[in-house]
């Protein structure tokens, strides 16, 4: 049964585990201080559905997924690296970018729910765009093409 009834594809069944049987499949991994939480956002507020909850929590979100886990030291595959949500939310290396149809009705739409943007919709040359943070405070962009290449006469 799905987690939530915001599913932008109009069908009712569950989404499929992100285990390809062949290609490869991109999902985005998310450290949080609390699962829980996040997978909340990630589904009441951004309109995605639980495929697995727990630690991990898978989320499908569109055509993507999001994989929300603890963080922890280092591994037999991964020796030196920690993960850990942001020490400091002004200072990023990456970022989720989320791109709409219309952004006007995703900040209504997603700001009713509870997400808080750093700013409205801004303009820039080939598109608008805004932040918000999820609740361990990784940054998320969502944006919309003013200008796609090959599909406007001026390209």
């Amino acid at each position: 049964m799905a987690d939530t009834d915001n599913d932008e594809t109009g069908s009712d069944e569950m989404a499929e585990f992100p285990a390809p049987a062949d290609g490869i499949v991109l999902t985005h991994f998310i450290v949080s201080a609390d699962v829980e939480r996040s997978r909340r956002f990630y589904t009441e507020v951004l309109g995605g559905e639980t495929v697995l909850s727990g630690e991990p929590s898978y989320v499908a979100l569109a055509n993507s997924w999001i994989i929300i886990n603890v963080g922890g030291g280092p591994t037999d595959d991964k020796p030196t690296v920690t993960l850990e949500t942001p020490r400091d939310q002004d200072r990023t290396s990456s970022f989720l970018n989320i791109r709409v149809a219309d952004i006007e009705a995703v900040y209504a739409e997603w700001s009713a729910r509870g997400a808080e943007f750093l700013t409205p919709p801004k303009r820039h040359e080939t598109e608008l765009r805004c932040y918000i943070r999820d609740p361990d405070g990784h940054l998320i962009e969502v944006g919309q093409s003013t200008r796609v290449p090959g599909r406007d006469s001026s390209d």
